[in-house]
């Protein structure tokens, strides 16, 4: 089979976002999204959200993990130690607080464990949550728009562009995977290992995120690691096969990475992480440097590919 590139043939779907996915979109948005009043003229009282600074003490000895400032807490959620919140009821902002409380026995600092402190508080305001109306004023202060008919519209084209993008890169992705089937390919074991083992650590570093080990994750999904491993083996290859069409088009088409590609995708990874070029040297290494032209490489691979293909609009 010849290693084809050019010409391949596949198919845009195109879907136009509705009136009604707009309409459950804001109603999302309106159910996740509170309205924050500030309180005037009377004391906190339970079900306020307080905004405040603390320091704890054991022993008149200030303990570790224990301050905060501009912290939130919501007065009855019992999201602090019992008996804490009860003695920020019927204050004021500006108010000093001594709070004075006894940890649990179990307690997850055994050095805290079951001993009496007390916290150091300042109210600084009080504020209450309400749910908003999906009317103009949801529209300002929520989507910065200036009525509600504005924000309609701003959502339509956002999630409409939204749409667009992954259909496109569901194209480009179908046509390299079509182009590397043409490859005459045949797999390194020792490389599929290694991709199989890296699909398995990027999965842990998804669940550490949420608090979850692997082992929890097979639990829950009834299933185990080496089922997990020995399912990551055809999608590992099929990286592999793309990675190798992908080396094998720029060799071909004598494809290099200029600096502006490179500064851009140095500063999309910035912007996506929230941090700068300075900080980001702070990754730099032969792996990193590796990743990153690979990525800048196979996204001209796949926008040269799906240049020269055949597209059909459904």
């Amino acid at each position: 089979m010849r290693f084809t590139y050019r010409g391949l043939e596949a198919t845009l779907t195109r879907h136009t976002v509705t009136p009604e996915e707009v309409d459950r979109q804001l109603q999302r948005l309106l159910q996740q999204t509170p309205r924050i009043t500030p309180v005037i003229g009377r004391p906190t009282q339970s079900g306020d959200e307080v905004v405040l600074d603390y320091a704890g003490f054991c022993d008149g000895v200030q303990f570790p993990g224990g301050t905060a400032e501009k912290q939130t807490l919501v007065l009855g959620s019992g999201t602090f130690i019992p008996g804490f919140e009860e003695q920020l009821l019927d204050k004021d902002p500006g108010d000093q607080v001594i709070v004075k409380v006894t940890f649990p026995e179990a307690y997850h600092a055994p050095e805290l464990a079951g001993k009496e402190a007390e916290f150091r508080c300042v109210i600084h305001e009080i504020r209450i949550k309400e749910a908003y109306q999906l009317d103009d004023t949801f529209a300002k202060e929520v989507g910065q728009c200036d009525s509600l008919e504005q924000m309609r519209q701003k959502m339509t084209e956002s999630m409409q562009a939204y749409i667009d993008e992954r259909a496109e890169m569901d194209l480009q992705d179908r046509l390299l995977r079509q182009a590397a089937a043409t490859l005459d390919y045949t797999v390194d074991p020792e490389e599929l290992e290694a991709a199989v083992q890296e699909q398995l650590r990027s999965l842990e570093g998804q669940l550490a995120q949420q608090g979850l080990s692997l082992e929890m994750y097979c639990s829950f999904m009834n299933t185990t690691v080496e089922a997990l491993r020995k399912d990551a083996y055809p999608a590992a290859e099929a990286a592999l096969r793309n990675f190798a069409a992908v080396d094998k088009i720029v060799e071909l088409e004598q494809l290099s990475a200029t600096e502006e590609e490179i500064s851009q995708a140095i500063a999309l990874i910035c912007q996506q992480n929230g941090i700068n070029a300075e900080q980001l040297k702070e990754y730099y290494s032969e792996e990193f440097e590796k990743a990153l032209m690979r990525s800048i490489m196979t996204s001209k691979v796949m926008q040269l590919i799906r240049d020269a293909a055949v597209i059909t609009i459904a």
